[in-house]
């Protein structure tokens, strides 16, 4: 039987691919309503009249890391996170890694609807919260009989 097959080595040869295959299809843009196993920061995206509303699941970054753009009618949020304070050496033999560390970009295309020109961004407890104001033309508006 060869090593790779052993406990320890299989778990780390399925790791590697799980990230190769994550990698492969991370790159191209998720749809407003859409979204793929795997890909960082995860998010919840509603809409009032008045906004389209998007909150990031991002904890354990710097606020002054991240980069929120929209460009074209596509939300951008960029940024990296750092590795856990945890000392990892040549000794420790890693079964299981969950926690995303690293450089990460996240896209999300937004509809006709949305106002580039009213976005605003805050980030509070792990969350980037987006507000995104929509185009007069596009909220309802209520229109008398006569």
């Amino acid at each position: 039987m060869s090593d790779i097959y052993s406990g320890t080595d299989l778990f780390s040869e399925f790791d590697r691919l799980q990230r190769q295959m994550a990698s492969l299809f991370n790159t191209f843009p998720s749809s407003i309503r859409a979204s793929r196993f795997g890909t960082f920061p995860t998010v919840n995206i509603g809409a009032t009249d008045d906004s389209i509303e998007i909150v990031a699941f991002a904890p354990g970054i710097d606020a002054a890391g991240l980069d929120v753009s929209i460009d074209k009618g596509v939300l951008s949020i960029s940024g990296e996170r750092k590795p856990s304070g945890q000392e990892v050496n040549d000794e420790t033999r890693i079964y299981a890694q969950e926690r995303f560390t690293g450089a990460f970009r996240r896209v999300i295309e937004l509809p006709q609807t949305a106002d580039p020109d009213k976005v605003q961004a805050r980030y509070e407890n792990g969350c980037l919260m987006i507000t995104v104001g929509k185009r007069e033309s596009s909220k309802p508006r209520e229109i008398s009989v006569q």
